[in-house]
């Protein structure tokens, strides 16, 4: 079993920067691909971006490509997203998910947290 707990959303300006982080209880985390989605008001969830276990290879959606960046520490059990030129379609509930398959659907992904808030104004 694995637990997600995301923490590091908020109100934000277009242009700014925002880093969520992802914390994981569970030791078999370490093998899990660890990724980051998004799902805005009426809108289905989407992939955002994920990492493999040992954060050699990230994968990222088109549209934050160049902007985000994710990454892993092993270490702490973490998995983080760096939000850097924000827009204002980036507003969306974002949520950390993992498991054993490097999928971008949400249906592959059988560990989910909670979800953290970010706003971003114009």
């Amino acid at each position: 079993q694995v637990q997600l707990v995301e923490s590091g959303g908020g109100l934000v300006q277009a242009g700014g920067s925002l880093r969520l982080s992802c914390a994981a209880s569970g030791r078999t985390f370490r093998s899990y691909i660890g990724a980051w989605f998004r799902q805005a008001p009426g809108k289905e969830r989407e992939f955002v971006a994920a990492v493999t276990w040992s954060g050699g290879t990230t994968f990222y959606a088109d549209s934050v490509k160049g902007r985000f960046t994710i990454s892993r520490d092993n270490t702490k059990n973490t998995v983080n997203l760096q939000m850097n030129s924000l827009k204002v379609e980036d507003t969306a509930v974002y949520y950390c998910a993992a498991d054993r398959s490097s999928s971008t659907a949400p249906s592959d992904y059988n560990y989910w947290g909670q979800g953290t808030q970010v706003t971003v104004s114009s």
